[in-house]
């Protein structure tokens, strides 16, 4: 069904060492430099050559090599040209602006013993892919070298509270790990193994349940491991923002990000510190937060007392709407047509339009089409840190959030009244409130966020559509989520469907789980134990 390309014994040897297949016309890229596999791709939309031959008549740079010497030869990339091709990125990207190509090339890089101000900073971004340490999968009073797990921020460290951070810090470190450690015999205690779950899985499942409990005591210094995978395109977005920001481990974290992604992909990111290109845009960023701070500090008022989770804005018509999108790649009909047609059906039509375009989910992947993209969803959140963390995960809808601090005051897990920690508990938000002021007065509202407890509670936006809600509030609301964002999750179901009125839409989101559990890690360490055994792991 398709033409086979011919290519030579010599040829086929070559490609064999660079291709997935030679003969397909579906194939991967191996053993290739970044740089080579983006300006392959550049030229290839240009190029009426197929990308094998693309590739041996432009890039591979060795053709006098015997082929009985290319299975001896370890280094690919002295078998390619790497000049012509960072040649050739550098005319399409740099001369021509075309910002496509550098999609086209990615690097994995590891970011550790960065700060969860610093994470949250890194994540901003919608274009890469992060995987974040968890809070929940080990007790974070296990000390790095000589010191807790969290950060010094420069600004502190060179201050006149370096002395009284250190002492802070390592303080709340040892609340919080006599805390977890209370907890998880509490636990054992109230949910006994049953003889079905092995050791393995029911210390896992106790353990996350106490880290969880224990987490509000962390301050927002701690710190984490991001793994990232990004296109040159995503990291250059991502150095030059964080090149702007006002904290200094930010800047220094960009630094050191380049230095690196510069030995892996260096001509994705010539523009970062180039004081014309990225400076400038560098510049642009952090000339509109000054202006914008100073027009905020003129604002004089009070935060007013609201709802956890406040449905601040929706699509009325949102409904009638999904209804036409639905119908819509299913007939001929014009937009505004198809919408006039559909808003004369009764509403009990238009639900059956919906819940057939949603379909029969087995599970929560199975996700009705793009239809659902139709409306939007606007809500205001004043939850937990930590709460926050786990839910700004989800860089496809809209999330802004404000600076960490203590104003809004803190949650309490239940579990701290049951154990008899109630008073330590408020004496330790107490006291880091008090020190917040301190870091406040002396260093300003960015640096203070770090002294800053998991448990105080953060204010943010999420603006997302109703396709991105299936997503979220069905992942969000599982068993084995933390108690805290369920809520939060369980609430914005609920207010789609009662104050929005939209109970079509939140029927069809079938796999949202407003129950109560108490291990709630079980059921999914449970899960995992069967597929270890069926994978043989």
């Amino acid at each position: 069904m398709y033409v086979r390309e011919t290519f030579s014994t010599e040829e086929r040897s070559v490609l064999g060492r660079f291709f997935t297949n030679i003969d397909g016309p579906v194939f991967a890229l191996i053993n290739l430099p970044e740089v080579v596999k983006g300006a392959l791709f550049a030229r290839y939309s240009r190029s009426p050559k197929s990308l094998r031959r693309l590739f041996l008549d432009e890039f591979y740079d060795q053709p006098e090599v015997p082929v009985e010497e290319l299975a001896k030869d370890s280094d690919n990339q002295a078998l390619v040209s790497l000049n012509r091709a960072e040649g050739l990125y550098d005319r399409v990207f740099s001369q021509f602006g075309d910002d496509s190509v550098a999609q086209l090339g990615g690097a994995h890089i590891a970011c550790e013993q960065a700060s969860n101000i610093l994470t949250k900073v890194i994540e901003w971004g919608r274009l890469a892919a992060y995987l974040e340490q968890s809070t929940r999968y080990i007790f974070y009073d296990q000390k790095l070298g000589d010191r807790y797990r969290y950060t010094a921020p420069p600004e502190i460290e060179t201050g006149p509270l370096t002395g009284e951070y250190a002492k802070t810090m390592d303080w709340l470190f040892d609340e919080y790990s006599e805390l977890v450690h209370i907890c998880v015999p509490y636990f054992e205690n109230q949910f006994p193994r049953q003889e079905s779950d092995s050791n393995f899985i029911y210390k896992a499942s106790i353990r996350a349940k106490s880290c969880d409990s224990a987490r509000g005591l962390l301050p927002a210094a701690t710190t984490s491991n991001v793994g990232i995978f990004g296109t040159g395109q995503a990291y250059e977005s991502m150095l030059i923002r964080m090149n702007s920001h006002p904290l200094k481990e930010v800047r220094d974290y960009a630094g050191m990000m380049l230095e690196e992604l510069r030995k892996v992909i260096p001509s994705f990111l010539k523009r970062v510190d180039l004081p014309d290109r990225g400076g400038a845009w560098s510049d642009y960023f952090q000339e509109n937060h000054e202006a914008m701070e100073r027009i905020a500090s003129n604002i004089e008022a009070e935060p007013s007392e609201v709802d956890e989770v406040t449905l601040v804005e929706w699509d009325h018509d949102a409904e009638n709407k999904i209804a036409a999108a639905a119908l819509y790649s299913h007939t001929n009909i014009p937009d505004a047509q198809l919408q006039s047609i559909v808003n004369k059906m009764s509403d009990a039509d238009k639900a059956e339009v919906i819940r057939t375009y949603a379909g029969d989910r087995e599970n929560r992947r199975h996700k009705p089409g793009r239809g659902m993209e139709r409306s939007f969803y606007r809500f205001d959140v004043l939850s937990d840190f930590g709460s926050f963390r786990d839910l700004q995960r989800h860089r496809m809808l809209t999330i802004d959030w404000q600076r960490l601090g203590v104003k809004h005051g803190y949650s309490t897990p239940p579990v701290i009244e049951e154990i008899g920690w109630t008073q330590r508990w408020n004496d330790a938000m107490g006291r880091m409130s008090e020190f917040h002021q301190r870091v406040l007065d002396e260093h300003g509202s960015d640096v203070s966020q770090y002294v800053v407890p998991f448990g105080f509670k953060l204010r943010y936006s999420m603006q997302f559509n109703a396709r991105e809600a299936f997503h979220m509030l069905e992942l969000r609301t599982s068993q084995q989520g933390h108690p805290d964002y369920r809520r939060v999750c369980q609430m914005m179901h609920k207010l789609i469907r009662d104050k929005a009125g939209h109970k079509a839409i939140a029927e069809a989101m079938s796999y949202v789980d407003h129950g109560s559990y108490g291990l709630e890690r079980l059921e999914a360490e449970r899960s995992a134990e069967i597929r270890r055994g069926t994978s043989g792991a």
